[in-house]
């Protein structure tokens, strides 16, 4: 069980991501490829992903157990302002920290190892690339970064978009909660993983664990590739930051977004262009992103967006330096023929 316990100053200084984080992503999108579970939701990514890996993995392999604990120096705060930040963060990661996190990773596995009764020559040699890695060479500390790129660029890019599409409704999901309700609203909307039991925020997770804020108040990072469970930082003297998953769509995550499999009824009201429009804002995105999904030109994804929020369809707020465009309630009745909201959950 996970509790995160809370004061009035925590409380006041609850924040949520500003984007996905990309380090965070890169290192759960890892998990995801080596599980079998979620075929529906990542088979596709997965296939497509182990297709473009032409780079080895086995240093993220050591790095990264299929489940538990994994170094917190992979996933700096930096990783929030994007991949190269927080890479030059984890190479300036001090020799002191790197030998304690990978030693507790080592010490995961021998004990995972005994357990099994077998020590086998796969588990010895990542043990090896751990013990390398933790002398805090600089050439080992690049070609960790370079691997994390590497990865990055075959897992994550091609799939950018929609991985902040989906954070980016959820964050709209959220600041509606905030809005509603203050701090405590907020934290009660959190997906069902996540309890909110005033003043302690609960989790069914691997290990007992209790994290108090002290006053330092709380990160939230929805986060595409969390699945299951949350997580946070092991070091309880990190800046506190709370990784959990969004909500995901029955259907494939990567599935495609244009207007075919609308209601034919939708069509004949809006048109089947502006109902494209209105299908490719369902889960949140720029204008850019709009053009690229409904196919049609940037400005043309404006001219379309401003008739949708014209009627009460679509809500536009600015964004840093764009535009997100998300849809009302009013909005996604439409896309669901008038029938109710689905609950989430």
């Amino acid at each position: 069980m996970l509790r995160i316990h809370f004061t009035g100053d925590d409380l006041a200084r609850v924040r949520m991501a500003v984007r996905p984080d990309a380090l965070w992503e890169t290192i759960l999108s890892f998990h995801r490829l080596r599980e079998r579970r979620r075929a529906q939701m990542f088979g596709e990514w997965r296939a497509e992903t182990r297709s473009r890996l032409t780079g080895e993995t086995s240093l993220l392999a050591a790095l990264v157990p299929p489940h538990g604990y994994f170094p917190d120096f992979l996933t700096p705060p930096e990783g929030s302002a994007g991949l190269e930040p927080g890479l030059e963060a984890i190479r300036a990661t001090t020799p002191e920290r790197l030998h304690y996190e990978l030693n507790r990773v080592s010490a995961r596995r021998a004990a995972d190892s005994q357990r099994a009764a077998q020590r086998s020559e796969r588990s010895s040699e990542r043990s090896g690339r751990l013990a390398a890695l933790a002398e805090g060479r600089p050439e080992q500390l690049d070609k960790l970064v370079s691997v994390l790129r590497s990865y990055h660029r075959a897992a994550i890019v091609p799939y950018w978009a929609q991985i902040q599409a989906r954070v980016e409704a959820d964050r709209a999901v959220r600041g509606r909660a905030l809005l509603d309700g203050g701090a405590a609203e907020l934290l009660g909307s959190l997906p069902p993983v996540l309890r909110w039991r005033a003043p302690v925020l609960e989790a069914d997770y691997p290990v007992d664990r209790e994290l108090r804020l002290n006053g330092r108040g709380l990160l939230l990072q929805p986060s595409f590739f969390c699945r299951g469970t949350p997580v946070v930082y092991r070091d309880p003297s990190l800046p506190p930051v709370l990784v959990y998953p969004v909500g995901h769509a029955p259907d494939p995550a990567f599935g495609e977004t244009g207007g075919s499999s609308l209601a034919p009824s939708l069509g004949k009201l809006v048109g089947h262009t502006r109902s494209a429009v209105l299908q490719a804002i369902r889960f949140g995105c720029t204008t850019s992103e709009l053009a690229r999904r409904a196919g049609v030109s940037l400005a043309s994804a404006s001219q379309h967006a401003a008739v949708l929020r014209e009627a009460g369809l679509v809500l536009t707020l600015r964004h840093g330096n764009a535009v997100l465009h998300t849809l009302t309630p009013l909005g996604a009745a439409l896309l669901r023929g008038g029938a109710p909201a689905e609950v989430a959950g």
